[in-house]
């Protein structure tokens, strides 16, 4: 399975003067000299040339010493790049829109991006001349492909006819204004930052939305939480919705896989991360992507989402796994969650190991036995959340079986349990019974998809666990 090659880097040095400042969430301990923090989580110590570098929270890139520790705390998600005095052109930036019919939400798509040289791929429509008209009406221009190549093919069509240094790929159902794309191409004055997204929320038009469209409101696929950071597979956020993207043309080779017709967007940035680029995700800058109007075609696309595992396992390995976990907290959460008398000795062990092993890895410091105490419960708690999540979505099939045994439903409800609880914001704006019978429709189509794909491909890394072991970080 051919991939899409990437380009080879340039210079990338961060230009003078660029500014990174540590994140608020990041932990200073042993006076200073040691950072803890970031997505993975990592400890990371300053030499006394870096400290010195740092004005309390503030970087400025001046000499190799800044521009290295300015790499490190961008790269371990210590640090976010501060953008205020960059600014991008519109004649920098072209945007390229794949449309197959759908005119009236292309129209909507239009509207906003007003100033910018949009170029609107037409993938086969059945009725070209309506695409066209729309185009025509907001200034745009129109490339028509005789075939219908899918969403990777047209946005790559696209790509190769963009003579500015910047792409912007935009889809038919999404919303965004200019101003918001020539924002996030600031990101870009890092020259190894090949990529950027927004956060995509869900917008329903309905009136008034129906129970699944405020559900999707609430808790769209595509919004990946209000937190900027370096994308990569184990951050906090691992990929970028195709919805909504500004990219360095240079960097972007090929681009998209042509043969995926879903997760694309997910194989793109993963490739990119292994070539060396940058791929980052800006939660300060919001598009809006139109919610399903149908059941059956809100509960499609999360089976589509779903097939498109396999693929990307196939192609990265254990990257595509559904959960990442160390023993310790494996077996830990798993106790937790059958809630038996024996549960809390076995999740005491479990933290008592997670924390025996963060030991070895933390900084030597006065501090560090409360430090690695403090990981291990976090640590116990994800591990919780990504075990409910295997019975309910990914490994749903298993989880219907486990309902013919007392041990099985009583995980099964403590994992609804924990369900609740981690999207409590959405219960809170949607009602309980709502998000409950929403949240299993949205597991169930996904889950039933991830199977499907990992049959069909008979390719199962895609509904893996990915065991981890704690190791020091320099």
């Amino acid at each position: 399975m051919s991939a899409a090659p990437v380009a080879p880097l340039p210079d990338d040095r961060l230009p003078g003067g660029f500014e990174v400042r540590v994140r608020s969430d990041v932990r200073r301990i042993e006076a200073g000299r040691t950072l803890l923090g970031g997505s993975p989580l990592r400890s990371l110590r300053l030499s006394a040339r870096a400290r010195l570098a740092l004005d309390g929270d503030r970087l400025v890139v001046g000499d190799p010493t800044s521009e290295e520790l300015a790499r490190r705390l961008l790269g371990a998600n210590l640090a976010d790049p501060v953008l205020d005095g960059v600014h991008v052109t519109a004649a920098e930036l072209t945007v390229v829109v794949p449309v197959r019919d759908r005119p009236e939400q292309l129209g909507r798509a239009l509207a906003p991006l007003a100033g910018l040289r949009v170029l609107v791929v037409d993938d086969a429509s059945h009725d070209p001349a309506a695409v066209a008209a729309v185009a025509a009406q907001h200034g745009a221009e129109v490339l028509a492909l005789p075939v219908n190549l899918g969403p990777a093919g047209a946005r790559n069509a696209g790509l190769r006819e963009v003579a500015t240094e910047y792409v912007g790929f935009v889809d038919s159902d999404v919303q965004v204004d200019a101003a918001v794309l020539l924002r996030l191409a600031r990101h870009l004055v890092d020259p190894r930052v090949a990529l950027v997204g927004p956060l995509v929320h869900s917008r329903a038009r309905s009136v008034p939305p129906r129970w699944f469209e405020r559900y999707d409101a609430c808790s769209s696929s595509l919004a990946l939480g209000d937190r900027s950071c370096a994308v990569a597979p184990g951050a906090a956020v691992a990929w970028l919705p195709s919805a909504c993207l500004v990219g360095r043309v240079a960097l972007l080779g090929a681009g998209f896989t042509e043969e995926m017709r879903v997760g694309e967007d997910v194989d793109l940035v993963w490739r990119l991360v292994a070539a060396g680029r940058v791929v980052r995700y800006e939660a300060g800058e919001t598009a809006w992507h139109d919610a399903r109007p149908t059941v059956a075609g809100w509960a499609g696309r999360k089976f589509l989402y779903g097939t498109g595992g396999a693929a990307l396992a196939a192609r990265h390995g254990s990257a595509g796994a559904v959960a990442v976990l160390s023993p310790a907290m494996a077996v830990a959460g798993a106790a937790v969650l059958l809630r038996r008398p024996w549960s809390v000795p076995v999740a005491v062990l479990g933290l008592a190991r997670a924390g025996q092993q963060l030991v070895g890895v933390l900084p030597d410091v006065p501090e560090r036995p409360a430090l690695a105490a403090s990981v291990a419960v976090r640590g116990l708690g994800w591990a919780v959340r990504q075990e409910s999540a295997l019975l309910l979505r990914h490994w749903w099939p298993l989880g219907v079986l486990a309902l013919g045994s007392r041990p099985g439903r009583r995980a099964l409800v403590s994992a609804v349990a924990v369900d609740l609880v981690v999207h409590r914001d959405v219960v809170r704006r949607t009602g309980l019974l709502r998000t409950l019978v929403a949240r299993r429709v949205d597991d169930l189509a996904y889950g039933a998809g991830l199977w499907v794909g990992a049959v069909r491909e008979r390719e199962w890394r895609g509904l893996g666990v990915r065991v981890v072991r704690r190791r020091r970080t320099g």
